[in-house]
């Protein structure tokens, strides 16, 4: 039986329609990064369309960051990586001079819990996962983090083998909850380091301290995610280009 469009909104043209489509099965988590999805011939006999007008939902999709190209094999689900973006704020090095791309992490607490009012106002619910992280780079600490997740969204997130938490931790709710982050807005503020904090990343109490406080939304535009990462305001950095 060929999949409809009934679902959309009809005052769209085709390809619009069918972008939503797509987008509404890669939110459901039928396809995953490690598979291509079907190919634009096996999509326009699905929807009773033509190859042009599914090119032109999938290269929609293409642009917004939801599926990529790889040539020769085929189109996928683009993975969410784009957690390590908060390191762009800071001028971390690594002990070449190079440029950090991804400092690791130290796992500190996993565990069901209340959210604080920040998250429970973000998240719209205080039924927590929280996650404590430090961030190091050469066994240098420089990021200190607290994680808020939806307990309702990620069941059994507290049960995965530490093993399976890597550095990113958006790829991880992708693949294993089909929650695929598509965007996050982050608040820049400046503070001072209590003592917990200032433990965690080898500073004085009352040291300056960058302060990010992230929301990140699923592809429905739900918030998924809060959190909150400490470093040191003597590597913080900030730059904006205006043409």
């Amino acid at each position: 039986m060929s999949n409809s469009l009934n679902a959309t909104d009809d005052r769209l043209p085709a390809y619009a329609r069918l972008r939503d489509a797509l987008a509404s099965r890669i939110a459901n988590g039928e396809w995953t990064p490690d598979q291509p999805i079907p190919s634009e011939a096996r999509l326009a006999k699905e929807y009773a369309l033509s190859v042009g007008t599914v090119r032109k939902a999938v290269d929609g999709l293409v642009g917004e960051g939801l599926l990529e190209r790889r040539q020769g094999s085929g189109t996928y689900v683009k993975a969410p990586a784009f957690d390590a973006t908060l390191f762009r704020f800071f001028q971390w090095r690594e002990v070449d001079g190079n440029q950090v791309s991804i400092p690791s992490s130290n796992l500190i607490l996993r565990s069901a819990s209340t959210a604080p009012a920040e998250a429970a106002e973000a998240l719209g619910t205080t039924d927590v996962i929280k996650i404590v992280r430090l961030r190091s780079l050469s066994d240098l600490p420089v990021l200190f983090e607290e994680i808020y997740i939806p307990a309702a969204q990620f069941a059994g997130f507290a049960e995965l083998p530490e093993d399976a938490l890597g550095p990113l931790l958006y790829p991880l709710y992708f693949e294993h909850f089909g929650v695929l982050v598509k965007r996050a807005t982050d608040d820049l503020s400046f503070g001072m380091a209590s003592e917990t904090v200032a433990l965690q990343l080898r500073l004085q109490p009352g040291d300056p301290l960058a302060v990010i406080r992230r929301t990140a939304f699923d592809i429905k535009g739900n918030p998924v995610e809060w959190r909150i990462a400490r470093g040191s305001a003597a590597q913080f950095r900030y730059r904006s280009e205006i043409a």
